[in-house]
């Protein structure tokens, strides 16, 4: 990148000067005073400004603050023949980045303040535009109305400056992904790679080839040496997903790789060392698994040094709403069409219904409803789910609303009173039954 910089000075032996010393490595422009900078800085903008403090009509101080107004985000060095320590400070006060005292001793001297001025500028400029990035690319994803996931993104947050290994468990579509990324945003590691490996999706013979590569020749298909996915991820973050489907026999050597940080590639001798932070996933419980003997005590071990444990959808009823109203925008939106608003009938059928393949589920859901909706707005009827909030039977009212009740009131008797273990004998959800007992006026416990 070339800077440009401007120079405003009323002597003309200085402006060439400072503009010969710099114009090697920068595209300088002069002007002869305040109000001649302030016009060229109304119609272009400048990587840097150096300016005199005394110039005849808008001196150096005025132009700062007239830039301070019209071009905030431009540096100013400011020259001045008198070195006053109050002027010095009330440049600084007025947002100059640095000060020379005139006359220069050298070219050199300029350079070095000027390069000092710019790099700090490109520094600004790439934490800005990580912050950018970060924020485009994820926390935008993140919905938690829900104090569990709160305190689960809490959690994330603790750890993500931590080099500790993270273990994600929960059911299928839950967000464990979107938890890993956060983790990986937030820590050290995120100008470095995050390499995301479903180890369920890939065949069992092929897993350890996709984790640690191989080399040309080391099996029938290898036509080329191919680096794996710890390689990829060195000195960033590997999330390992469904981390309970990898073989026993691979078990052993994904954790000598944990504890050494190295391993060899299939068909090599050659010793390989990363710097890897891993996050791994699972839905399964991996105690069940141990005592099975489907997964190693000493892996788990290994794994589990940070436990993350997210709830299901349907123990975080908060974050439906927001979610379906999240996935509706950025759907419409790779759609090319208006975000829709949800019907409140939709929106009572969306809480009620308990949602067994969690977030995944509602956004499939979510989009299935705007490829029907023919309006602005998405319906109860544009949803593919039954309709749990409207009861057990299609028909209300009558004799079939009062044997509805009857059936209700005795499970609940039957359970002294538990309705979660009333519901589960009627089939129904928890959220039907306990929208059905508040029309009853029937109060008691979960």
């Amino acid at each position: 990148m070339k800077y440009t910089i401007l120079i405003a000075d009323d002597e003309p032996g200085q402006r060439q000067f400072i503009s010969g010393s710099l114009s090697r490595d920068y595209e300088t422009v002069t002007a002869a005073n305040g109000l001649e900078a302030s016009q060229l800085l109304s119609h272009r903008s400048f990587s840097l400004v150096i300016t005199d403090e005394r110039m005849p009509g808008m001196g150096g101080l005025d132009l700062i603050r007239w830039m301070r107004e019209n071009s905030p985000e431009t540096p100013v060095i400011v020259l001045t023949a008198y070195g006053s320590v109050e002027t010095a400070v009330e440049a600084i006060k007025l947002g100059a980045e640095e000060y020379l005292i005139k006359p220069l001793k050298s070219p050199e001297e300029l350079r070095i303040v000027v390069e000092k001025v710019l790099s700090r500028l490109a520094m600004r400029d790439r934490s800005l535009l990580h912050q950018q990035e970060t924020e485009a690319a994820f926390p935008m994803d993140i919905v938690a109305e829900s104090e569990s996931m709160k305190r689960i993104f809490q959690l994330a947050d603790q750890v993500a400056l931590q080099p500790s290994t993270v273990l994600l468990t929960g059911e299928s579509g839950t967000g464990k992904e979107v938890i890993a990324r956060f983790i990986h945003h937030r820590s050290a590691r995120r100008d470095h790679a995050f390499v995301a490996v479903n180890c369920a999706a890939i065949p069992e013979t092929l897993l350890e080839s996709e984790l640690f590569g191989h080399e040309k020749g080391a099996f029938t298909g290898a036509t080329q040496t191919r680096r794996g996915r710890f390689e990829l991820a060195n000195e960033g973050t590997l999330f390992l997903d469904e981390v309970a489907e990898i073989d026993m026999n691979l078990q052993a050597k994904f954790l000598r790789v944990l504890q050494e940080q190295q391993f060899e590639r299939i068909g090599s001798d050659r010793t390989i060392s990363v710097d890897v932070r891993l996050i791994a996933a699972t839905n399964k419980n991996l105690t069940d698994a141990i005592a099975a003997k489907t997964f190693r005590e000493d892996l788990y071990y290994r794994l589990s040094v940070f436990p993350i444990h997210i709830p299901p959808l349907r123990e975080r009823r908060e974050d439906i709403l927001p979610l379906a109203t999240f996935f509706a925008k950025n759907l419409s939106a790779r759609m090319n069409r208006p975000a829709p608003s949800i019907s409140p009938e939709a929106r009572e059928l969306l809480q009620s219904h308990d949602w067994p393949g969690n977030a995944r589920e509602l956004a499939n859901a979510i989009e299935r409803a705007l490829i029907i909706s023919r309006s602005g707005i998405i319906e109860k009827e544009d949803l593919p789910m039954k309709n749990e909030s409207t009861g057990l039977l299609p028909v209300r009212g009558g004799l079939l609303a009062q044997i509805e009740k009857t059936a209700i009131l005795d499970a609940l008797s039957r359970h002294g009173g538990d309705r979660r273990a009333a519901s589960e004998e009627l089939g129904i959800s928890l959220r039907t039954l306990q929208y059905r007992l508040k029309e009853y006026g029937v109060t008691g416990r979960d």
